[in-house]
């Protein structure tokens, strides 16, 4: 199950290691635009320090995810892969990190890069708040007026989300559920048989909190 970050501000940790500052920024994006927008921004707000280091994934779909990292300088993967390696063992997606480097006078070497650079992000992630993320089954349900009250009650009661109802002939119901057959189940429970569900799709939804 892929994670990214609660909707919210940028989350910022910021470390040092031999007198270099690690300035570690995180930020939930949509795509690869987004996540370019953040990288300028970071370097218009700190644009005396030496490095801007990136990394990101986006996109919830393995086949169609976007992964991209970024040394800005420093020797070639000592920065950005790391730090991509750092979001990928966490089951992160939709999130860019950005680390400023202001040097300290001291060089740290490859091995010493690799590890500040690594340990900064995880630093950063161990202090944010991380969301689970779900595919959900997306259905359509039609009742009667008189039902959409009590039928909205227990389907909520059971777990499922109720995502939105329009009121025509009918009262319908957009319905969201991890599984498609506990759906059915239920609403047939509920309805006596008599609702009827259509397919509608499906979408992401955040879950539960992982901080």
């Amino acid at each position: 199950m892929p994670f990214t970050l609660a909707p919210g501000a940028d989350h910022v940790v910021e470390t040092e290691v031999k007198h270099s500052r690690f300035i570690a920024a995180l930020r939930r994006v949509d795509d690869a635009e987004a996540a370019t927008e953040f990288v300028a921004e970071q370097k218009s707000l700190y644009p005396d320090a030496r490095h801007h280091c990136s990394a990101f994934v986006i996109g919830y779909e393995a086949n169609s995810r976007v992964e991209r990292a970024h040394d800005d300088g420093e020797p070639g993967g000592t920065a950005g892969v790391p730090m991509l390696q750092v979001l990928k063992s966490r089951d992160l997606v939709d999130v860019i990190v950005v680390v400023t480097r202001y040097f300290g006078g001291i060089k740290l070497g490859a091995g010493g890069l690799v590890r500040a650079y690594s340990g900064a992000v995880s630093v950063a992630l161990d202090s944010a708040e991380l969301v689970a993320r779900e595919r959900k089954v997306l259905r359509t349900l039609a009742i009667r007026h008189s039902e959409a009250g009590r039928v909205e009650s227990e389907l909520r009661a059971r777990g499922v989300s109720v995502l939105g109802t329009t009121y025509g002939s009918k009262a319908v119901m957009t319905l969201a559920a991890g599984d498609a057959d506990d759906l059915d189940s239920i609403v047939a429970s509920i309805t006596s048989g008599a609702g009827q569900l259509e397919p509608a799709g499906s979408m992401w939804v955040d879950t539960t909190v992982r901080g």
